[in-house]
């Protein structure tokens, strides 16, 4: 047994295809097949059930592979150890971002961050967040950036700042004239969301059902689903209504639709933006100068806040 064939066994787990697999392994297809036979005939078990498309592990092949994930692992933290000692930190730095911090917090660090670092190139995927856990835990990424608390075991999260709702309003809507709102004069029948699937979408629903707002989730005769936060922003200044969103969604927006921006009153609801790992990860060095360098780079205002009341995102 080597390690070169516990990577190959993982690549199949994760890929669920042997071609796509030795694509990712840069190794032709009858090698990896090859090898992933010696394996399993001097283990004496199948791993693999061939039979069945996308190819998947038998019962026990998946003990087997989460074993192998935890040798690899291991066997990891020595190349780490010794990049460690290391002055300048260099390597690949693969991020998952959800959505609605993507376009507005990576901007906020990367530049810097690459500016500290230029050994280090950084890949950065837009999301949603069970995508970004799964790939964790597929070892197809090395952090996410999401909104927590997710109440999953296998991942790790690193709070860094809390992020408070705003109410975006049509300036033809009665509540238009409130500078400050509460989440009671919310009427979900006027607010416009973001499509399922989106953690936001939760949250906000969940700020009008805390507050009481009646109605349903859709306004008037146009019924739009949208998965971009910048769409609804279009929506409400061109139609009606109103919608919520993050506050680094706004923090950058012209003087006349800084108009449209209204704070809920105090205590206001926050999301908890995190940093988050699989439990057994690797570059902490790199993914610490991450999380140092995101902290450092947004707002005092959003940086210096408490946890206070945090949405639950489901």
């Amino acid at each position: 047994m080597t390690l070169v064939q516990l990577e190959y066994l993982v690549a199949v787990d994760t890929h669920r295809h042997f071609a796509t697999a030795a694509e990712h392994c840069f190794v032709t297809q009858p090698t990896l097949s090859m090898q992933l036979q010696k394996l399993e005939e001097e283990l004496g078990v199948q791993v693999f059930d061939r039979s069945r498309v996308p190819v998947r592990p038998t019962e026990l092949g998946k003990d087997i592979i989460a074993q192998a994930r935890v040798v690899l692992a291991e066997s990891k933290k020595i190349q780490e150890m010794v990049q460690n000692q290391q002055q300048e930190l260099s390597g690949e730095l693969r991020i998952g971002v959800i959505p609605t911090l993507a376009p507005y917090l990576i901007p906020l660090f990367v530049t810097s961050f690459l500016e500290k670092h230029p050994q280090v190139r950084v890949v950065v995927q837009e999301l949603l967040t069970d995508q970004i856990v799964e790939k964790l835990n597929h070892e197809l990424l090395d952090v996410g950036l999401l909104v927590t608390p997710l109440d999953n075991k296998s991942i790790k999260e690193l709070p860094l700042f809390y992020e408070a709702f705003v109410a975006y309003i049509n300036p033809k809507h009665p509540l238009a004239q409130h500078p400050r709102i509460e989440a009671g004069q919310l009427d979900m029948s006027e607010l416009w969301v973001l499509n399922e699937g989106h953690c936001f979408r939760s949250q906000v629903l969940n700020i009008c059902n805390r507050g009481g707002g009646g109605g349903s989730d859709s306004s008037g005769h146009l019924d739009y689903k949208s998965g971009s936060l910048e769409t609804l922003k279009r929506i409400v200044e061109s139609q009606h209504g109103l919608t919520l969103l993050p506050e680094l969604s706004v923090l950058e927006m012209p003087e006349e639709k800084q108009k449209l921006v209204h704070p809920f009153e105090e205590p206001q609801p926050l999301r908890e933006v995190s940093l988050v790992v699989h439990r057994s990860f690797l570059k902490k060095k790199l993914i610490e100068a991450l999380r140092q360098e995101i902290i450092d780079s947004v707002p005092d205002a959003i940086k210096l806040r408490k946890k206070e009341q945090v949405v639950a995102v489901k």
